[in-house]
């Protein structure tokens, strides 16, 4: 179905990727507010005619869910636009911006909802069902599921957490009015009243699913690491060239799906061809930006290849600083020897960003390391940050 609909409402020729991505967008938000208005209606009648505040509750929360379209589809055709000069990234986070709206309307449903729950256990008021509510209640489960897949499969497409994080609602949407049928039936048969205990239930389950669906939607507008796989990628690209030794200081801005821009450095002998050298970089970001999508700029690193000493140094003190944590590495190693008494190892090493505080300590542990191999050792140590996902 979610084929036949992009077939009927996309033109071949709106293939390119932004201008697919902004069509979807669309036409999901079309058939959102259409199906939402749709059971907005026929809940609220039924839960007037029944004096049921979980149906009445459901009903305007499908009305959030149309308000959630309408913010959803501008969030598409708002990150659609092209770079400008106040904007020079584009516009692509205002999807996540979008989402983070849908976010704040669950939480905002949740919350009334709940309130209004509480307030029938307290003050309980008498229920009347019929055949109809049942049809109306089964109908919109059915909806909501085609929603659900329709949007999922949609958001996989086109790779939008606007839409896959609008296929959790629809989801939740489906399970809180299953739990309402679920209620009415109790309701029709032994005729007891659960119908405000239920709305509660439901309410705080809107409100956990709202709080985790607002947890993730920050994440990128904050600035979260570069996923594992991509790292891979890159470096598996970056090492297929003769001459690159190694990579460090992956470090990448994500501006929205296609505008994720990196920056790395590239450990090269000392002693290679500058011109040579320079080609190959060129050819790498062409290829990784082609392979990945991620447009990325290399800084080379020069380093000592034919200096044992310093070989042997960088490799016992590699080996050794994982005794203080796993995760640690060096970079950028060099030897600076100072008179007879002395020789500096400069030198940068990564660490977790949660090991920020302990910086001291770990720097500390590192001379230790190097005065045990060289008593004339003395460290000059930058600590970095690993800014991609493990």
């Amino acid at each position: 179905m979610t084929d036949l609909l992009i077939k009927l409402f996309i033109k071949k020729s709106d293939q390119s990727s932004q201008k697919y991505r902004n069509k979807c967008g669309t036409l999901a938000g079309v058939v959102g507010i259409f199906c939402n208005l749709l059971l907005f209606a026929l809940k609220l009648v039924v839960g007037i005619l029944s004096a049921s505040v979980s149906v009445i509750a459901d009903a305007f929360n499908n009305l959030s869910d149309m308000g959630s379209s309408v913010v959803s589809m501008l969030g598409f055709r708002l990150s659609a636009k092209p770079a400008d000069p106040d904007h020079p990234y584009g516009h692509g986070r205002a999807e996540y911006i979008s989402a983070f709206i849908v976010s704040g309307l669950i939480l905002l449903m949740g919350f009334e909802l709940l309130k209004s729950s509480v307030g029938k256990i307290i003050n309980p008021e008498p229920l009347h069902f019929t055949g109809f509510s049942i049809f109306v209640l089964v109908t919109s489960i059915l909806i909501k599921l085609w929603m659900m897949l329709f949007n999922r499969k949609l958001g996989s497409k086109i790779n939008s957490s606007s839409l896959l994080l609008t296929a959790e609602d629809c989801r939740n949407d489906m399970l809180t009015t299953f739990a309402i049928l679920i209620s009415v039936i109790v309701m029709m048969l032994t005729d007891i009243n659960i119908d405000a205990y239920v709305g509660t239930a439901m309410s705080l389950f809107i409100l956990w699913s709202g709080f985790n669906t607002a947890k993730e939607t920050l994440n990128p507008l904050l600035g979260e690491p570069l996923d594992k796989e991509t790292a891979q990628s890159i470096e598996k690209e970056i090492m297929s060239f003769d001459g690159f030794l190694g990579i460090h200081d992956l470090i990448a801005h994500n501006y929205g799906t296609g505008r994720c821009f990196a920056s790395v450095h590239v450990e090269v002998p000392a002693n290679t061809d500058i011109v040579k050298c320079h080609e190959q970089i060129d050819l790498c970001e062409k290829l990784v930006c082609e392979r990945t999508g991620v447009m990325l700029t290399v800084h080379m690193d020069p380093v000592e290849t034919d200096n044992e000493k310093l070989s042997e140094a960088k490799s016992i003190i590699s080996e050794k600083i994982k005794t203080i944590h796993p995760s640690l590495t060096l970079h950028d190693f060099r030897m600076t020897p100072k008179g007879e008494e002395r020789t500096n190892l400069i030198f940068d090493v990564v660490i977790p960003a949660d090991m920020e505080q302990k910086s001291a300590e770990i720097k500390e542990k590192i001379e230790t390391i190097a005065k045990e191999i060289d008593p004339t050792y003395r460290c000059v140590i930058s600590l970095d940050f690993d800014y991609t996902a493990k």
